[in-house]
């Protein structure tokens, strides 16, 4: 095991913390009880429990908005100088625009990715391609589904393994 000091732990595990608690909203079930992990528009809320605006419930709760229905696995370890590939599917109505981020910044251009999208009825799929992977490549990547009436977002972790022959 490899000795980090404490701040970069400490760094990584608030991050972590701050992107699982992102893709988690907290709303009502049954009988007024607190539902899991988000399973629909019809019962997203934010996370505070309230809308700061009818304008804002109305934007996030349109059925016609953006919404990812398949995605890659959160946490992804690569070796260094192989594939990184993550994926992104969503559907809406007009149909939504994918947007590549990493570490919250757009990604225009990179040396080595590639970008490869399809158009099938109402759903794009986005997948991104980074080969081969340097350390550079670690971070926070997210996926922004996003047209008029709503936005969706997905986060994915990388951490590199260096492997020796």
């Amino acid at each position: 095991m490899r000795w980090r000091p404490l701040w970069i732990t400490l760094l990584a595990l608030l991050t972590l913390m701050s992107v699982t608690m992102a893709s988690q909203t907290i709303g009502t079930g049954k009988r007024g009880q607190l539902s899991g992990r988000y399973k629909g528009r019809k019962n997203f809320k934010p996370i505070t429990g309230t809308y700061p605006s009818v304008e804002a419930k109305n934007y996030y709760t349109n059925p016609k908005g953006a919404k990812i229905t398949k995605a890659s696995h959160f946490n992804y370890q690569y070796v260094l100088g192989h594939k990184i590939v993550f994926l992104c599917v969503a559907k809406g109505s007009p149909l939504p625009q994918i947007t590549w981020f990493k570490d919250g910044v757009e990604l225009y251009a990179h040396r080595y990715m590639q970008l490869h999208e399809w158009k099938k009825g109402n759903k794009l799929k986005s997948k991104m391609e980074i080969d081969p992977a340097t350390q550079a490549d670690a971070g926070i990547y997210e996926c922004h589904a996003n047209n008029k009436y709503a936005v969706d977002t997905k986060a994915f972790r990388t951490t590199y393994i260096a492997q020796f022959n």
